[in-house]
């Protein structure tokens, strides 16, 4: 075929290709004809949610998602002071793990080094207004032979014993081990 042929062919071919498409969407309600402007969607804005109030504690607690390592679980815990006055963090924070009922589970909770996190020990950290403190809670999914597993729905988190805890959502799927570890509060994790 000489040159003019194949010239013929092609711009032939894109002639045909480019028939009778429209792009998704553009057709008008009822089959009308179409607006020679194109239609931009509108994207209805994500609503921002509210700056969280300060609870009467000073602090406010957040639980970071659940890190998978094989067969560990872990989340990192942050406490922030909300307030203006400066306050004093020491030691480990208080945990439980809650059912779906939100009724304390049967969970053995130590202190220290686990697969996922170390413990950099217990000490005396202040915290200006908006500066945080992390701990984190670890726990193995090790499933025995013939025994229940345990899985928690929620973390009860406080700074200290006594306080009143911040209620997270976080799978525990403590296997049949039923035992988590915390790491005591800390400026960074150490490496």
């Amino acid at each position: 075929m000489s040159y003019r042929g194949w010239v013929g062919l092609v711009g032939g071919l894109l002639l045909l290709a480019g028939c009778g498409t429209e792009a998704a969407g553009s057709e008008a309600v009822g089959g009308g004809p179409t607006s020679s402007r194109a239609s931009t969607p509108t994207v209805a804005p994500t609503p921002t949610p509210p700056p969280p109030t300060c609870p009467p504690s000073g602090v406010m607690i957040t639980v970071g998602p659940v890190e998978p390592a094989l067969g560990h679980r872990a989340v990192v815990l942050k406490l922030t002071n909300c307030r203006t006055a400066p306050i004093t963090v020491n030691g480990y924070p208080d945990v439980a793990v809650l059912n779906a009922r939100r009724r304390t589970m049967n969970v053995t909770i130590t202190h220290g080094t686990s697969y996922m996190a170390r413990d950099p020990g217990p000490t005396q950290i202040r915290l200006r207004k908006g500066e945080s403190a992390l701990a984190a809670v670890s726990w193995s999914n090790t499933v025995e032979v013939a025994e229940d597993k345990a899985s928690g729905t929620y973390l009860a988190v406080a700074r200290r014993q006594g306080e009143r805890p911040a209620i997270w959502p976080v799978d525990t799927d403590l296997g049949t081990t039923a035992k988590v570890t915390l790491t005591a509060w800390c400026i960074k994790f150490p490496t």
